[in-house]
């Protein structure tokens, strides 16, 4: 799920979706009502921070707006996620603090300041929530996106975007958290400096000598004298 418009349709599906509500009595009775309620804005909250930190499920899922065990804490006067949970071990799989980019650091500001969310930036009904994949499988399944994406899948997205928008390596790595060398193995063919260096060391101005590349203005004269 790398195109632009997938996500919108994603984001678009979080937050208009309402919940319905089947009635049980009275003259409407059997018929599905639709509420006042939005069941999937939390999900809405958690593929934008996912999306635009590259951070793993687990880590948005603890975000706070305070400090405590367990938490993985949000700085928003300073900007900074602090995405390894107080309390938790380094692992393999690294979370370092990583600035927030000013458009998710906007909206977390003034979802806090709404009391849209209370303690975590993922809540449901003013509760943590633990797992995500019912809610974000529907999620998917209304906005009409093909093939199997999961949580993780915004995660690969945020990576090809870094490589897209030509981040180097190192600076995406360390924002991901992962190591250079899995950015460049598995993200690097979107970057679009990829191959550019062999591309004009054959036919740039660095290769030297005559252009072999023969337009096709002078196609007939160069075959005539190929005769």
């Amino acid at each position: 799920m790398a195109h632009r418009d997938e996500v919108a349709s994603l984001l678009w599906a979080c937050w208009r979706t309402h919940e319905v509500q089947t009635m049980h009595r009275g003259r409407l009775k059997g018929q599905k009502i639709e509420t006042d309620r939005y069941p999937l804005r939390h999900i809405g909250r958690f593929v934008l921070i996912a999306l635009y930190t590259g951070t793993r499920a687990g880590a948005v899922l603890t975000a706070s707006l305070t400090r405590g065990p367990g938490k993985s804490f949000v700085d928003l006067d300073r900007g900074v996620f602090y995405r390894l949970a107080e309390g938790k071990r380094a692992t393999n799989k690294r979370q370092p603090p990583v600035p927030l980019p000013p458009r998710l650091l906007a909206h977390m500001r003034r979802w806090a300041r709404a009391g849209a969310v209370r303690n975590y930036f993922v809540e449901w009904n003013g509760k943590p929530v633990h797992s995500i994949k019912v809610g974000f499988k529907r999620a998917v399944a209304l906005a009409g996106i093909p093939g199997k994406v999961s949580p993780h899948t915004l995660r690969h997205t945020a990576a090809t975007w870094l490589m897209q928008a030509g981040v180097p390596v190192w600076e995406a790595a360390g924002f991901l958290g992962m190591s250079p060398t899995m950015v460049e193995q598995t993200y690097g063919h979107h970057h679009p400096a990829f191959m550019r260096g062999a591309a004009e060391a054959l036919g740039g101005r660095k290769a030297g000598g005559q252009s072999l590349v023969i337009s096709l203005a002078h196609a007939p004269r160069a075959k005539k004298n190929l005769r």
